[in-house]
């Protein structure tokens, strides 16, 4: 009896530690969650560093998906050691620049030789085992190592689009790891330690060139609310007069006009000249005269003649018969053009006015306007840093067009960046024709301070994706700084300058 009795005893003192642990275990149990839920608050929210362990690269899986036009690109995700997985997309450009680093493309029949899968191979097969192991926030030494793996002066063997897939998707898991947001990550890898600032948006809204089927020359129109007083009254504002822009299309030449292209413009049967009239006639009814300036993308490289000092702004004619010849111009006349376009319309950005190797044009268009019109290289700099420094010695031009896939990582993007500020030179951060949604390009134009970012008309999964995620990174730094900062008027000299 007296053991059966200390037998019981002994079973009621451990049934009421276990009763006395699970009532602290669910007393605490707030407590925890709690604590949890606040660092997630202000790792993703703040953006402020909690290191985690050191994420090392598990592995690499590449895939082929399309792309905004319906043509295959790369995909990549990074599986690190804790087991998460980050992914990213590659774009692709439909009007690009022959010094552009080399998109890999499988050729023959197969989705009419526009197939990627050689691309996906090489990241599977090759650079899945360069990268393995690696530290995901050490982003130069895993980008030098695949561009070593390559051996190429344009990525050629391996692809500009395998290794960007697996360099845009290391950033995202160096970001994860160091428990900030992907655009903090970029402004701590660039050495940016400035205020970050918000982007002007250049909202492409009429489309020519080789993004539309009407006669239009100039590649893109644009409208810049850079009088606005935050990213969020900018989007409003480009929204509002880009459904006002619209109508006013409609009604002047019917509905068939207000069709979008492939970055959500309109392709109205319009000249140069009267696509910068019917930008005015919108901001001016939608009621933000004042508020908006405008710009041009010409992609005159698409329009040079060879062998001559000529462009032909009536080049989608075809039939020799029918073409105006008061439209072939010379590069002094095309020069002279500009300013005028600039002097009667608030201009305030020009892309590639002259061919990618008419270097002599370029440097006296940006000697006779570039003081107050911000002159854009993209097909004659092409992010790359070899480029850049060319134009930067001969004065050619005075901004770059961020293009992370005309280069092929994100390494050489930030040292492109880093020299064009360093000359005084704005940056323009920037889609392709040819988008996902993935929407990398917004935390890099606030890590990098480019002041300004073009990724279409607000229309379209795949252009609205970036707007979008800006508008939350705004949200973001204002929960972190008060009021986040909308660079406006200052875009072409933001807060770091490298």
């Amino acid at each position: 009896r007296r053991r059966q009795r200390r037998f019981n005893c002994d079973i009621n003192k451990m049934a009421f530690r276990l009763m006395s642990s699970m009532v602290l275990v669910a007393l605490l149990a707030p407590v925890s969650l709690a604590f949890q839920a606040f660092q997630v608050t202000q790792q993703q929210q703040h953006g402020r560093r909690t290191v985690r362990c050191s994420a090392t690269i598990e592995g690499v899986l590449a895939r082929e998906i399309l792309d905004s036009r319906g043509n295959p690109t790369v995909e990549v995700e990074v599986t690190t050691a804790e087991g998460d997985v980050y992914r990213a997309s590659v774009p692709s450009g439909a009007s690009t620049g022959i010094y552009e680093a080399c998109e890999l493309r499988d050729g023959g029949e197969r989705y009419l030789g526009k197939g990627v899968l050689k691309a996906v191979s090489n990241v599977n097969d090759v650079l899945a085992d360069v990268v393995a192991g690696k530290d995901v926030t050490h982003q130069r030494e895993i980008d030098e190592a695949m561009i070593a793996a390559d051996g190429s002066g344009n990525k050629a063997n391996l692809g500009a689009n395998a290794i960007l897939g697996v360099s845009l998707a290391v950033a995202k898991a160096g970001a994860a790891a160091k428990g900030v947001p992907l655009y903090r990550h970029v402004a701590e890898l660039a050495g940016n330690d400035e205020t970050l600032v918000l982007p002007v948006p250049a909202f492409n809204v009429i489309n020519g060139g080789s993004h539309a089927g009407n006669k239009l020359a100039f590649q893109e129109y644009f409208v810049i609310p850079d009088g606005a007083a935050s990213f969020s009254e900018a989007m409003q504002i480009g929204c509002e007069v880009y459904h006002t822009l619209k109508k006013i299309i409609k009604a002047k030449f019917g509905g068939d006009a207000t069709l979008i292209g492939d970055e959500g413009g309109f392709a109205p049967p319009c000249d140069v000249e009267s696509g910068l009239d019917l930008l005015m006639e919108a901001i001016d009814n939608a009621g933000y005269s004042g508020k908006c300036d405008v710009g041009l993308d010409v992609a005159s490289s698409e329009f040079k003649l060879p062998n001559e000092d000529a462009y032909d702004l009536d080049f989608k004619t075809t039939d020799a018969s029918q073409k105006n010849p008061s439209l072939k111009l010379s590069g002094a006349d095309l020069a002279a053009f500009y300013a005028k376009l600039c002097e009667e319309y608030p201009v305030v950005t020009v892309e590639d006015p002259f061919d990618q190797d008419d270097w002599a044009n370029w440097t006296k268009v940006t000697a006779a306007i570039g003081d107050a019109v911000q002159i854009v290289g993209d097909d004659l700099t092409v992010t790359n840093p070899a480029k850049i420094e060319q134009a930067i010695a001969e004065k050619a031009c005075n901004a770059l067009l961020l293009k992370v896939n005309q280069i092929g990582s994100i390494s050489e993007s930030i040292a492109a960046v880093t020299m064009c500020k360093k000359a005084g030179w704005g940056v323009m951060t920037s889609h392709r024709s040819g988008e996902t949604e993935d929407n990398y390009i917004a935390d890099l134009a606030v890590g990098l301070c480019t002041g300004e970012i073009k990724t279409g008309a607000p229309c379209r999964g795949e252009r609205t994706a970036k707007y979008n995620q800006l508008l939350r990174i705004e949200a973001n730094l204002k929960a972190t700084s008060g009021v986040p900062v909308y660079i406006g008027k200052d875009f072409r000299t933001p807060n770091w300058m490298g």
